[in-house]
């Protein structure tokens, strides 16, 4: 009877070789599809938070509310305060909001609900602290929104676009508010107000997004 044959050393060498290449080849696509899945989650957060960030951005503007003496929308340069309405009941008092650029993120600030004057005016200048030097109370109140390279406003009034810092600001007064305060007027709202977000490379969205928001009452709730 004839002796059976084996493998040789060399034939089991080539067959390991053969399937430590698979394996690896195997390892790699696997990663692959990993990290691009991976990849993709974090581009639809990335979306998902800039969606929910103008959305949040346009609920607070249609919230705005005017109160003698009191101020409902001002951009000081740094930071774009509002005075808007509670949002879990009609007795939920009002809000003082904050909008501002900060260590190249966009952030979002908003007091508890006040019910008083001089809550709001206190938690209006804690707003403003906010904006240049938070400190840990402050940032407990805050929510980044998307990282950010630079943001600009631009008002809506007298049928042009302007700086809301130009002196448009005082313009039709009785007509928007009927109240000023030492020849200050005071919770004016603009016709519109348009937001301009520089995006940083890199992200899901980059480059310039504009976001424009128009009071409803302009022309009588006609679109």
């Amino acid at each position: 009877m004839r002796r059976a044959r084996g493998f040789t050393l060399v034939e089991l060498l080539v067959a390991l070789f053969a399937l430590a290449l698979l394996a690896m080849l195997s390892w790699r696509g696997l990663d692959g599809m990993a990290r691009a899945q991976e990849r993709t989650a974090e581009r639809a957060d990335e979306v998902l938070a800039l969606q929910i960030g103008l959305a949040q951005w346009t609920a607070d503007l249609e919230a705005l509310v005017q109160i003698p003496q009191l101020t409902a929308l001002e951009w000081n340069g740094r930071a774009l305060r509002m005075t808007r309405r509670g949002t879990a009941s009609v007795t939920d008092g009002l809000r003082v909001v904050a909008w501002t650029r900060r260590d190249g993120q966009w952030f979002r600030w908003q007091s508890p609900p006040l019910v008083t004057r001089g809550e709001v005016a206190a938690a209006w200048l804690r707003a403003d602290q906010w904006s240049q030097n938070p400190g840990d109370a402050e940032r407990r109140d805050e929510v980044m929104v998307t990282p950010l390279e630079e943001w600009q406003l631009f008002y809506f009034r007298a049928d042009a676009w302007t700086n809301p810092l130009s002196s448009d600001a005082t313009a039709g007064v009785g007509e928007a508010t009927g109240s000023t305060t030492g020849g200050r007027a005071t919770g004016i709202i603009p016709d519109g107000v348009r937001l301009v977000l520089q995006l940083p490379p890199g992200r899901a969205i980059t480059g310039r997004i504009t976001r424009d928001w128009v009071r409803p009452t302009v022309g009588g709730g006609k679109s």
